[in-house]
C-alpha cells in the first residue's frame, strides 16, 4: 500500500529537482516507495541499500560509480550511512547541468529529520528538495474499513503494524520496533545512551503525551541533568519519533507559556510504550484524551501544504488553543481538541486566545460523525471531515 498523496509529490518534487531526500521514520514506507517508483521507471533507475556491505562497497569511489548511471535515477537508501557523499553529489550535478540535465538525478532515503539531514547536505543548497513521508495517516486508510479511523489510532501508522491481522500482532511489532530501535538504530544514529535509559525517557514522554516540557522533572525522574534530557529529546525529535511543538510567539502583552508541548509523534507506539494493547484498554486509560489530541494534531500536519507553520497558544491565565495552523495569508486555524461525543464545546479560554492571534476559523476537531455549528465562529467537525474539506 503506498500512499498516493506522497507518490505524487515526490514525482512532481524530482521531476523539478536534480536531488530529492525522501525522510521519514523507519519502517514508514520510504523503501516501498522508492521502489514502486523504481519499478514504475524500469530500466531507468537503479538501488542501493547503504546498509549492505556490498552496495556501500559500490561507493567506495563514489564519483566512478555514479558517473556510470548518467541517464539513470540512482537511489540511495539510508543516506545517513554515506554522509561525505553530498560533495560528490554537488559535482556530479552540476556538471550534469552544464550539459543540460537539470532534474530526476537523485533520491535519497534517510531516517531522519531535514534539519539533521540538510547539515551533511549543505553543499546541495538550492539543488535539493526535502519530503517527509509518514506513516499512515486518516485520510489514507479512510476508505479501506469503517472502523479505519479508531484502528489507526489504536495501532498507529507504521505498515506492519496498522495491517497486521490482528491487535495481538500489531502490538507484538509494536514492541520489537522500539526494542530495535533502542539497541539498534538509535545507537547507529545517534548519540551513545544506554537502552533501558532512553527506554525509560521515552516512556515518560509517553505518560506526559501533549504536556509542556519539563525537563526539571523528567531529569529528576531518570536521574540525570537537565542537559541530559535535552540531548535525549533532541535524538528522539531528530529521529522524527518525537514531535515538539514550539509556543507561538508575538508580541502581545500577555505573559505566554515559553516551554514547547512534546508528543510522542505514532499513537500506536505511545500505546505500545505504556503497554496498551487494544482499544477497549485505550478508552479506560488516562492517557486517552492526549493520545486523541497527538493522533488529531500528526494527521493535521501530515495534511498541511508544504510552508504551512504550527504552534500551539497559552497564556498563564489560561487562555489556549490546541494547534494553530498558518496555512498561507490570511488562513490562520485555530483548532482545539475533544475526546468527548457528548459535549465538544471549547472554553472560553479558547475564544480569548483566538481573538488574541486574530484566528481566521475556528475548529472543534471531535470523534464524532457530524459537521456542525457551535458558534457563529466555531464548527465542530470529525477529523476526517477537515482533512477531506481541504488544508489547502
Amino acid at each position: 500500500m503506498v500512499p498516493r498523496r506522497a507518490a505524487s509529490r515526490l514525482r512532481d518534487l524530482l521531476d523539478r529537482f536534480p536531488a530529492v531526500a525522501l525522510l521519514g521514520p523507519r519502517q514508514a514506507g520510504k523503501t516501498t516507495l522508492a521502489r514502486a517508483l523504481a519499478d514504475e521507471l524500469a530500466g531507468e533507475a537503479v538501488y542501493l541499500d547503504l546498509e549492505l556491505p556490498s552496495d556501500r562497497a559500490k561507493l567506495s569511489d563514489a564519483e566512478l560509480y555514479l558517473s556510470t548511471h548518467p541517464h539513470q535515477l540512482v537511489i540511495l537508501d539510508e543516506i545517513h550511512r554515506a554522509p561525505g557523499i553530498f560533495q560528490t553529489l554537488r559535482g556530479l550535478i552540476d556538471r550534469r547541468r552544464r550539459k543540460g540535465s537539470r532534474a530526476r538525478q537523485f533520491l535519497l532515503l534517510g531516517s531522519a529529520s531535514i534539519e539533521l539531514l540538510k547539515q551533511s547536505a549543505e553543499s546541495l543548497a538550492g539543488r535539493i528538495a526535502y519530503l517527509e513521508l509518514t506513516p499512515f495517516t486518516a485520510g489514507e486508510v479512510a476508505a479501506l474499513s469503517t472502523d479505519a479511523i479508531d484502528r489507526l489510532w489504536t495501532r498507529g501508522g507504521f505498515p506492519d503494524s496498522y495491517l497486521a491481522g490482528d491487535d495481538a500482532a500489531s502490538f507484538e511489532w509494536r514492541l520489537a520496533f522500539i526494542q530495535t530501535y533502542l539497541e539498534r538504530d538509535l545507537p547507529a544514529l545517534g548519540p551513545r545512551v544506554p537502552a533501558e535509559t532512553l527506554h525509560r525517557f521515552w516512556q515518560m514522554l509517553a505518560h506526559n503525551q501533549g504536556q509542556l516540557l519539563n525537563a526539571a522533572r523528567l531529569a529528576a525522574g531518570l536521574g540525570v541533568s537537565g542537559q541530559t534530557i535535552a540531548r535525549y529529546l533532541d535524538t528522539l525529535v531528530d529521529l522524527l519519533l518525537v514531535r515538539r511543538l514550539q509556543p507561538w510567539a508575538s508580541n502581545l502583552s500577555k505573559r505566554l507559556v515559553r516551554s514547547p508541548k512534546v508528543y510522542v509523534r505514532d499513537s500506536g507506539i505511545v500505546h505500545a510504550l505504556l503497554g496498551i494493547s487494544s482499544r477497549e484498554q485505550l478508552l479506560g486509560h488516562p492517557v486517552v484524551g492526549p493520545s486523541w489530541e497527538g493522533f488529531v494534531v500528526e494527521n493535521l500536519l501530515a495534511a498541511a501544504p508544504p510552508g504551512s507553520n504550527a504552534w500551539f497558544f497559552r497564556t498563564s491565565a489560561g487562555a489556549e488553543i490546541d494547534l494553530l495552523l498558518d496555512l498561507g495569508p490570511k488562513k490562520l486555524w485555530a483548532v482545539e481538541v475533544k475526546r468527548s461525543l457528548g459535549n465538544p464545546h471549547p472554553s472560553r479560554g479558547f475564544h480569548l486566545a483566538c481573538e488574541d492571534v486574530k484566528a481566521n476559523r475556528r475548529f472543534v476537531v471531535y470523534p464524532g460523525e457530524d459537521r456542525y455549528r457551535l458558534d457563529p465562529s466555531t464548527e465542530a467537525v470529525p477529523l476526517l471531515a477537515l482533512l477531506r474539506g481541504g488544508l489547502e
